[in-house]
């Protein structure tokens, strides 16, 4: 994960808005934009974004040949999910947008990807996880988009609101995800307690006509054949793997390539 990543990651799982870790940091809003977009900032604003973070700042000497094609596939597990994701949804003529900007008052961050149908007044938001290092930071940020995504985007549409929102958890189907899911059980239960039906409507084509649903599914981004592409988190909780974990499945998606 870059550094940018795991800065707007940390600020969103906090609630906080740009302007908030900008004061905290000592440091002004654009220093934050360009770091959250991935752009070249000095160590010491860094340093000074971590400790208002409350994570250690960790440096490194890498090989700058070698370094092209780390960055390329650094991400590559999540990227492929939401190509996946966005290649299949657009097929039925939803509105799509990744990596999609919101702020609510104090509250600010990105999904993941979502979709629309306007004419269905229905919303689709996807959150994909690679791994829960953090479960408690995926919960709030997760929860904080299920509470002020829908609006936002909404009146960013035009729309007077929606009939029905739902919202997704989608994590890659490996051995450290599927520990994780029965480690936590309850808490992911919890979390997404509506199965998969909310999910299956949207990727049938048949998003749900009321309600607000909040899902968790295990998705494989390189399923082949007959292969099963993503199950419901009951049938996770006693499904096989399919990858050891992100690194094994990076290296699959690499060879594919």
């Amino acid at each position: 994960m870059t550094v940018g990543t795991q800065v707007h990651e940390r600020r969103d799982a906090r609630g906080w808005s740009v302007a908030d870790l900008a004061q905290r940091a000592g440091l002004s809003k654009w220093v934050v934009y360009l770091v959250e977009r991935g752009q070249p900032i000095s160590i010491d604003a860094v340093a000074r974004l971590a400790e208002a973070l409350g994570v250690r700042l960790e440096l490194g000497l890498f090989d700058r040949k070698r370094s092209v094609q780390s960055v390329r596939w650094a991400d590559a597990v999540h990227s492929a999910m939401g190509e996946l994701e966005a290649r299949h949804l657009r097929t039925f003529g939803f509105g799509i947008a990744v990596d999609e900007p919101y702020q609510h008052f104090q509250f600010a961050g990105r999904a993941d990807l979502v979709a629309w149908d306007t004419g269905r007044r229905a919303l689709l938001h996807l959150e994909n996880r690679t791994r829960f290092p953090d479960l408690q930071e995926m919960a709030g940020s997760f929860n904080a988009k299920r509470a002020y995504l829908g609006p936002v985007l909404a009146e960013r549409l035009g729309l007077p609101g929606w009939r029905s929102e739902t919202h997704v958890l989608v994590a890659a189907w490996s051995a450290e995800v599927l520990h994780a899911l029965r480690l936590r059980a309850a808490t992911f239960q919890a979390l997404a307690p509506d199965g998969e039906g909310p999910f299956e409507g949207w990727w049938q084509g048949a998003p749900p006509s009321s309600g607000r649903h909040a899902c968790l599914v295990v998705l494989d981004p390189v399923a082949s054949g007959r292969q099963r592409l993503w199950i419901g988190l009951e049938a996770a909780l006693g499904a096989r793997p399919r990858h050891a974990g992100y690194a094994a499945l990076a290296q699959r998606l690499r060879h594919a390539a």
